[in-house]
């Protein structure tokens, strides 16, 4: 389903398929306003990532102020026994990214190591079920999911997009 632009919106540009299926599962909470959040396509890579957004994504919202969105991407500090340098935090690497302009209205989020193995260390759980945890943890004002370690990082930014998106992305169903 697409969203309805004329009222606030955010787009999830996912990383890759496995932060696909977390974006997926966050659609599943019951309280969210489906026309209110659209999953993209997967871009093929954290780079793929900022270069759709400047190239395509960037100019769209200068023209829709309605428009938010979501950077899904994984910092791979550790890929193929591989430890990366502490310096290189690629979260403010892609942060540094966005123009000022829409700095209010663009977040940056996902795991802090391959989505893979934050499933293994959540008891296996499929990625749509992390997904659906986070959502309802931004849903609750909860921090069970969200307080992970693989994912506590993303605590300032988190912060911020909900105190942004919240309003119109999830109902009240008491």
């Amino acid at each position: 389903m697409s969203v309805n632009r004329h009222k606030k919106h955010l787009l999830v540009l996912p990383e890759d398929d496995a932060n696909r299926q977390i974006a997926n599962g966050f659609l599943l909470e019951p309280s969210l306003n489906s026309r209110a959040i659209q999953v993209l396509p997967c871009a093929g890579g954290w780079g793929k990532v900022i270069k759709e957004f400047e190239d395509n994504y960037a100019p769209k919202m200068r023209q829709n102020q309605l428009m938010m969105m979501a950077l899904v991407i994984d910092s791979d500090v550790e890929k193929k026994g591989e430890v990366r340098s502490k310096n290189a935090n690629r979260f403010d690497d892609v942060s540094d990214r966005i123009p000022s302009d829409l700095k209010d209205r663009v977040f940056v989020l996902g795991s802090w190591i391959d989505p893979q193995k934050l499933k293994t260390s959540m008891d296996r759980k499929s990625l749509e079920a992390i997904g659906e945890a986070l959502a309802e943890d931004c849903a609750e004002n909860a921090n069970k999911t969200w307080g992970h370690e693989l994912l506590k990082h993303n605590e300032r930014e988190l912060k911020r997009m909900i105190a942004t998106v919240k309003p119109f992305l999830f109902t009240d169903l008491h």
